[in-house]
């Protein structure tokens, strides 16, 4: 049965945690993690680049000389790829598509897994719900400073907490989400989760039910 250590606000350890083995002990598939992290990437990218060809771009209607006697190059347009300030040939389109087609249950298999490689790496840190005399970040950034977590944390919680989230939007090493907004990209990206204790009952309500 996986599980996790609990950490109060104090950094001190009050117990351990076990884990739905359905969403935080399953078997670790890299190459399907790789292929749905690839996929969220390409379909949060947004396709700003845009070259106008040479029936784009303004001029070149008039052809720049006649066609023999002049013993230069025949030309039709100023406005070719070769000219400067032509069109462009072979260049960034915005009508190209990057989005790609996920499977769902893939999509969230691969979370399961990347959530599971965290609990078997004790990466995955469980934190009493905490609280604080005052909205203020430098007693959340005291919190962090105690607990055993890693150079960049996702704190996840159960709901959106304006008050939370004031308090650590400007520690540069910590990102807080909520259950629903969690995601692979972000599980991946960071070197430890620190869950608040009801966000995991929370998670395992979500994804039961989906």
């Amino acid at each position: 049965m996986p599980s996790a250590n609990i950490y109060n606000q104090e950094g001190q350890m009050t117990g351990k945690m076990e884990l739905n083995p359905s969403y935080f002990g399953v078997t670790v598939k890299p190459a399907l993690v790789h292929e749905m992290v690839v996929a969220q990437q390409a379909n949060a990218r947004k396709n700003t680049g845009h070259a106008k060809t040479r029936g784009e771009v303004r001029g070149g209607g008039k052809k720049p000389w006649k066609q023999k006697g002049t013993g230069r190059a025949r030309q039709g347009s100023i406005r070719s790829p070769q000219w400067v300030g032509g069109g462009v040939a072979h260049g960034p389109r915005k009508e190209r598509n990057y989005s790609v087609k996920v499977n769902r249950k893939a999509k969230r298999s691969a979370l399961y897994m990347a959530l599971s490689d965290k609990v078997s790496d004790e990466k995955f840190l469980v934190l009493e719900p905490p609280v604080f005399s005052e909205p203020k970040t430098k007693l959340a950034a005291a919190m962090m400073k105690r607990l055993p977590v890693g150079r960049k944390t996702l704190f996840v919680i159960p709901a959106s907490n304006p008050s939370l989230l004031r308090m650590v939007r400007n520690l540069p090493s910590v990102k807080l989400v909520t259950v629903n907004t969690l995601n692979l990209v972000d599980v991946v990206s960071f070197p430890t989760l620190l869950f608040q204790r009801d966000a995991v009952g929370a998670f395992e309500k979500i994804y039961g039910t989906v």
